[in-house]
């Protein structure tokens, strides 16, 4: 199979790990993604070889126990995840309502698992208690157990024994970066940053976000950073000061399904922004690819902020 991807997330960077991973350098010996998620630009990583050992970490405690399970142990999240699908059949809507509280009330990774798997559009919500409230998506059961099994299984070979995993704030994890490594930032993007915003766990708020890129640019240390970007004409959020000195890269992450709803042909561009220690490591700066293909595509945006 292709790159396994054992957990569905909203905002997950599946569809544009390949084009990011190309600006890695070819010497990293440890990727660390402070903001994990689905872990989309570690396992593309870890399949083309693009670094040697990984660091996930994510504020989301379940997330994080759940990844321990998928690389650690995954016969048997496969296997309990499977038992939760075939319980399912016939009762879907009250089971998945009974699998979702019992989730709050233990935490347990295996009903994490199935709510990702069956829950509108896979995108995560919390109540201002901090519970998982997201409805199911009623129109399906979620993957198919043996579809699972492969992605878990072939998430944890990629994985397995060179992946340590942690729950902490991004800010301290990001300062165990040496100049070897690299770092992958994917935090949430401004306007939905705040703790109000019942996506994510915790928020991230652009002052301290530019203190840490600050440090990380003192240390020397290859970072990119995903953060905004525009739909047609639409930009989102505050560009990031100059100081920096970052190299701005765009990537068309394909036609805007909210455009499309509209009747508009709109592309979304997603922003990547690079370390001057990584471009300067890295040399010429490839031309991105887009979501759909991997023929290169003519370079829409390159500037240095």
């Amino acid at each position: 199979m292709s790159v396994p991807h054992p957990i569905p997330y909203q905002g997950s960077k599946r569809g544009l790990a390949r084009a990011i991973i190309a600006y890695f350098p070819e010497d990293a010996e440890r990727l660390i993604e402070p903001f994990a998620g689905s872990a989309a630009v570690s396992l593309a990583a870890a399949y083309y070889g693009k670094a040697r050992r990984f660091l996930l970490n994510d504020v989301n405690k379940a997330l994080m126990a759940l990844w321990d399970e998928i690389i650690n142990r995954p016969e048997m999240i496969a296997s309990a995840y499977e038992k939760l699908w075939e319980a399912q059949k016939g009762r879907e809507r009250s089971f998945y309502d009974f699998v979702r509280e019992q989730f709050n009330r233990t935490q347990r990774p295996d009903y994490f698992l199935y709510l990702l798997a069956r829950c509108v559009k896979a995108s995560v919500r919390y109540n201002p208690k901090g519970e998982f409230n997201q409805s199911p998506d009623n129109r399906r059961r979620g993957a198919h157990p043996d579809t699972m099994k492969a992605h878990i299984l072939g998430a944890s070979a990629l994985l397995r024994g060179k992946t340590s995993l942690s729950s902490a704030d991004y800010q301290d994890i990001v300062m165990q970066a040496t100049p070897s490594g690299i770092v992958y930032m994917d935090p949430p993007y401004q306007g939905v940053c705040t703790n109000k915003d019942r996506r994510y766990i915790g928020g991230v708020w652009l002052e301290n976000l530019v203190e840490v890129l600050k440090s990380l640019n003192h240390k020397e240390i290859s970072f990119i950073l995903s953060y905004d970007g525009r739909t047609g004409p639409k930009t989102f959020g505050r560009p990031l000061p100059s100081f920096l000195a970052l190299t701005h890269v765009e990537i068309d992450a394909g036609r805007s399904s909210q455009a499309t709803l509209l009747g508009r042909n709109t592309n979304t561009f997603e922003s990547l922004y690079l370390s001057p220690a990584l471009v300067s490591r890295i040399g010429n700066i490839p031309q991105p690819r887009t979501k759909h293909s991997h023929k290169q595509t003519p370079l829409f945006a390159i500037s240095s902020r």
